[in-house]
């Protein structure tokens, strides 16, 4: 299978070497890069404004023999592209009638299919191409005869690949992109996904960021990918400079950049996820509303329809970052940002829940466990921030059967060290009272550590602290996370799933895991505190429910349902995007196939950069669709609590709602 089974699509941005007024050493250089990329497994390459010559020569555009050496130029490459599969984006001088427009010729397997002119012309400071150019408005045409044949003529062409569903491109150049509503965005609103930008573009200082800020957000507004190209090494430095720049972006996000300043010929390649952007517009009701408030204007719009031809060379291997921790950025500097906003939307949320019911105590059932501790310290900052005491906060740490003395221990040295009301209080006199009033095994001195016998405690526990909140005048403040809800891992009502008020309940594990690691790094706790949470860490994640084995074996949550790191990667991309389960599984392989490709963070130590191999990758997916599907009933009576990350909530009164009673079948049959 190749990344166009998936719903991918690769597209090229190239930069080459330029020769001045060289149309015949331009166009070959060009066809050297169009054949790579084509080699490479491309549907497009993009190359940049006026290439075929040069955008510098200035009225050198008025040379006859420019304009026909331009022509002979652009026949070499439409020549030379038969039988290949990219479509190619390149830029010439091309006289219409009594003017000469700034064009892009859009070619494909020996055919031009349309040819695209500028629209707005620069003539400020350092641009004067309104002296050499007629705009596209001025044209009198919308066909034209290039190289013996009539083809479309215009800024409203939007070429459409008949065999590669979502695959709609549009040709803008340089400045088109550059004024407030550029002609790509009625493209997108027509239905075009891919934004190509031939540009110009001289460097000055501070115009890289520029760029990059111009490129993303355009991208971001569109739900689009977006291709920018700008000219470089060759092009005259008379009065000017040129870095080459070129950029990927797709919905807000760079997936590619050159290398800035090349002094030889580069190009730069990127899998746009076009399943993820026909998601994100089906699901973009506000745009929807915009394509029918200007729907006379988009239906004007040309449809230039060609057939891509064969993808299945094209390899698998996907050119793209996909995150292992979608969650969790991986770069240090955005991590760190990211925690901070989490801390502050769970502290803010809380302490809005304070003001709202007027009280200023909390309950908190303590484990020693992850989410009971990221609660913990979400309660220490909102009450410090408040200038509540910190006594305020009733923390209960209370052991059941199969606690263990290090979980107990840490559970009281986290409360003593951040100063809140510690108690502890033993829940097996009253699950032994409930077990033998069910009659359950237990309770006769069989061995039976059954559902029934994990629940009493969960129940017990649950029931304590909401009867202890009715007793101190607080609420019950719930530390169940975002993935323990999406598997169903949580005691539904008089247990861990119900509360008055959750602040985990859209941080995933692998979240909170960072989030822990990110608070010991910033230095804010005691050594004591510190030294605790490195302990919860390093700790195996179980419930505590069940007697260790003859072995000394604890309960593991993870040897049960899975892997968290796995389950909150197809969590994210089966609720953010709705992907087929057989892409969630690529998608999945190609982040956690193999641990020494792509970044990681520097938090995790070598023996917790984990990799899977796709048969266990399959069967912990088919786990998760059974599971999630199954659980809905849990997340229809979720408590309150904030929404934290675009891919993190499953709300039913938020971002997630669903039958409680449907099934996984169509996920299980689909791959």
């Amino acid at each position: 299978m190749s990344v166009y089974d998936h719903g991918f699509a690769r597209v090229t941005g190239a930069v080459p070497l330029v020769a001045l007024a060289d149309p015949a050493t331009n166009a070959k250089r060009i066809i050297e890069q169009v054949r790579a990329s084509a080699d490479d497994g491309t549907a497009l390459v993009v190359f940049p404004e006026l290439g075929l010559c040069g955008y510098s020569i200035d009225d050198l555009f008025h040379q006859d023999a420019i304009i026909d050496a331009c022509l002979a130029g652009l026949a070499t490459i439409v020549e030379a592209t038969t039988g290949l599969r990219p479509v190619v984006a390149v830029g010439l001088p091309l006289q219409v009638g009594d003017g000469l427009y700034n064009c892009a010729a859009v070619i494909h397997d020996g055919e031009v299919l349309g040819v695209v002119p500028k629209s707005y012309l620069p003539n400020y400071r350092e641009f004067y191409e309104q002296r050499f150019f007629a705009a596209a408005r001025d044209a009198p045409v919308t066909t034209v005869t290039v190289l013996g044949r009539d083809v479309p003529f215009g800024a409203d062409l939007i070429f459409e690949a008949t065999d590669l569903e979502g695959f709609g491109v549009h040709v803008e150049i340089c400045e088109d992109g550059w004024v407030p509503i550029p002609p790509s965005t009625w493209a997108a609103l027509g239905g075009a996904t891919v934004l190509a930008n031939l540009s110009g573009s001289p460097v000055t200082v501070g115009k890289e960021s520029y760029r990059k800020a111009l490129c993303t957000s355009h991208s971001a507004r569109c739900v689009a990918a977006h291709i920018y190209v700008a000219a470089g090494f060759g092009e005259s430095t008379t009065d000017l400079a040129w870095d080459g720049d070129a950029l990927i972006t797709e919905n807000g996000t760079l997936l590619a950049r050159s290398e800035l300043f090349a002094m030889e010929a580069q190009t730069i390649t990127a899998d746009i996820d076009l399943d993820r952007l026909r998601q994100e517009r089906m699901r973009m009701i506000s745009l929807r509303d915009q394509v029918g408030d200007f729907a006379d204007d988009l239906k004007p719009l040309r449809r230039i329809r060609f057939a891509l031809g064969e993808t299945a060379s094209a390899d698998d291997s996907l050119r793209r970052a996909v995150p292992r921790f979608p969650f969790v950025p991986a770069d240090s500097a955005d991590r760190d940002a990211r925690c901070r906003e989490v801390g502050n939307i769970q502290v803010q949320g809380l302490a809005a829940r304070l003001r709202a019911t007027g009280m200023d105590k909390i309950v908190i059932g303590v484990s020693g466990g992850l989410d009971s501790t990221l609660a913990l310290l979400v309660a220490v900052d909102t009450f410090d921030r408040l200038g509540l005491p910190r006594e305020n906060i009733l923390a209960y740490t209370m052991p059941g059967f199969a606690t263990g003395s290090a979980t107990l221990r840490r559970a009281h040295i986290l409360m003593d060290s951040l100063g809140v009301s510690g108690t502890e209080i033993d829940i097996r006199p009253s699950c032994e009272q409930m077990l033998a009033d069910l009659g359950h095994p237990y309770a006769r001195g069989e061995q039976l550590y059954d559902v029934t016998f994990e629940n009493v405690q969960a129940g017990e526990r649950t029931s304590h602290l909401f009867r202890l909140a009715n007793h101190h005048g607080a609420f019950v403040l719930g530390t169940g996370d975002l993935s323990e809800l999406a598997l169903g891992w949580c005691t539904y009502g008089v247990g861990d799933q119900m509360s008055h008020y959750n602040v985990n309940s859209s941080v995933p594990k692998t979240l909170i895991q960072h989030l822990i690691r990110w608070m010991i790094a910033t230095g804010a706790y005691s050594d004591e505190t510190a030294d605790v949470l490195a302990e919860i860490l390093d700790d195996v994640i179980s419930p505590e429910l069940v007697p260790a084995d003859d072995d000394g074996r604890i309960q593991s949550t993870e040897d049960t349902v899975g892997p968290y790191e796995l389950h909150d990667f197809f969590l994210y991309h089966l609720t953010r995007f709705g992907y087929r389960p057989e892409k969630i599984a690529y998608l999945a392989g190609q982040a956690w196939g193999d641990r020494d490709r792509g970044a990681w963070s520097e938090l995790l130590t070598a023996d917790r950069r984990n990799e899977y191999d796709a048969a266990t990758i399959d069967s912990w997916l088919r786990v998760f669709l059974t599971r999630f599907m199954n659980s809905q009933f849990k997340r229809s009576a979720m408590p309150n609590g904030p929404k934290v990350g675009s891919g993190g909530s499953l709300s039913p009164r938020g971002d997630w709602r669903a039958p409680s009673d449907s099934g996984a079948r169509a996920w299980l049959d689909s791959f």
